[in-house]
């Protein structure tokens, strides 16, 4: 791959691992807990944002994009199983 290539796929790869990490720290705020036995889920949330950010000051893009996406996965599937609810997306 040419480094003109690798430099755009860079970019990018952080411009949207920063987008999908920002609306992730935005909405973890909102979150309505309504099974307390599973408190320690949303906690692993959090601990894939931490990591996504070490990633990203480590440049680690790659993780940081997959801590990120797998915050999203966790927090969806929660959602979904209707162990979390989030005040955020009810307002929109």
């Amino acid at each position: 791959m040419s480094r003109i290539k690798m430099d755009d796929l860079e970019k990018t790869l952080r411009h949207e691992t920063d987008k999908w990490l920002n609306k992730m720290k935005d909405e973890i705020v909102h979150i309505e807990l309504l099974d307390k036995k599973k408190e320690y889920m949303v906690d692993n949330i959090k601990a894939y944002i931490k990591d996504s950010e070490i990633f990203l000051k480590q440049e680690k893009l790659v993780m940081a994009f997959e801590a990120v996406l797998w915050s999203w996965a966790i927090f969806e599937t929660l959602r979904d199983l209707k162990i979390i609810k989030s005040r955020k997306l009810e307002r929109t």
